[in-house]
């Protein structure tokens, strides 16, 4: 993607995002990512007009079948072909305030820094959350091109950077969860992986363990981090946060309580 810059020393970069079904808020997205010089967008089979939003953007569109988080934005990452790759979310946006700090620091970035970490701030239910936990929500996600990889699973996927990772201070912007449901349609996806890390012989006692551990969040949430003062949207948080953990624990003793194709077939 190329846009009019009067500035010669316009950094080089490629934004990639991974994406399906996504065409109710990636414009978003491509609205906000100007300065780069390309925009990639793997995506893994949309059915409602997403690779054409982002055709229509000046984006590049690669379809390809999904290969699961960390697989996915790998491909992502080694299709830029720019020097300094910003990896994105469908869901996030670049700040005007983040904009200006990245072509900043990629103008007169040291050798040897091959990676920047970004804090992240979500809007959730009309408020930007600054409590709780959500914030600054730092990653690592600008890194220079061959000295980055994504590694790890389906919860936890992250950059892993050869060499120096500097910190950014401006952030990201994050639209968290479209409303409630789907937060609870989130949480109920993630609790079922998370169970399925749990050894199959799972005791009762993880219900019962997954009660305390709630109530804990909870409190985590909502007081130890301040959640409250986001109003109900920080009180919401916190129980949809306390229901992620009781739900795992009970998950995990499901798998011993059902057989396991019986759970899988339930999960569908």
């Amino acid at each position: 993607m190329t846009h009019p810059d009067p500035s010669p020393a316009k950094p080089v970069l490629s934004i990639v995002v991974i994406a399906k079904n996504e065409a109710d808020r990636i414009a978003t997205l491509l609205r906000s990512v100007s300065i780069a010089d390309e925009v990639v967008v793997v995506d893994s089979g949309s059915s409602d007009g997403t690779p054409e939003i982002c055709r229509a953007w000046g984006a590049r569109v690669v379809h390809h079948e999904w290969l699961g988080y960390a697989a996915q934005k790998q491909l992502a990452l080694e299709l830029a072909t720019s020097e300094w790759i910003l990896n994105l979310d469908a869901d996030e946006a670049v700040s005007a305030e983040s904009a200006e700090e990245i072509i900043g620091v990629l103008q007169n970035a040291a050798h040897g820094t091959n990676g920047y970490s970004l804090p992240r701030i979500s809007r959730y239910l009309g408020r930007w959350i600054r409590h709780g936990g959500w914030y600054p929500d730092r990653k690592v996600r600008l890194v220079r091109k061959g000295f980055a990889k994504w590694v790890g699973d389906g919860l936890h996927e992250r950059l892993e950077v050869v060499g120096d990772v500097q910190e950014l201070q401006r952030p990201l912007l994050h639209y968290v969860y479209r409303d409630i449901t789907d937060q609870v349609n989130t949480i109920n996806r993630f609790s079922s992986v998370s169970a399925d890390s749990v050894p199959v012989a799972a005791s009762p006692s993880h219900v019962f363990l997954g009660m305390v551990h709630a109530v804990g969040k909870f409190l985590e949430c909502a007081v130890w981090k301040r959640g409250f003062l986001d109003g109900i949207p920080g009180i919401v948080i916190a129980v949809n946060s306390s229901f992620y953990v009781f739900l795992k624990h009970a998950k995990a003793w499901e798998k011993k309580l059902c057989p396991e194709d019986e759970v899988n077939k339930s999960s569908q």
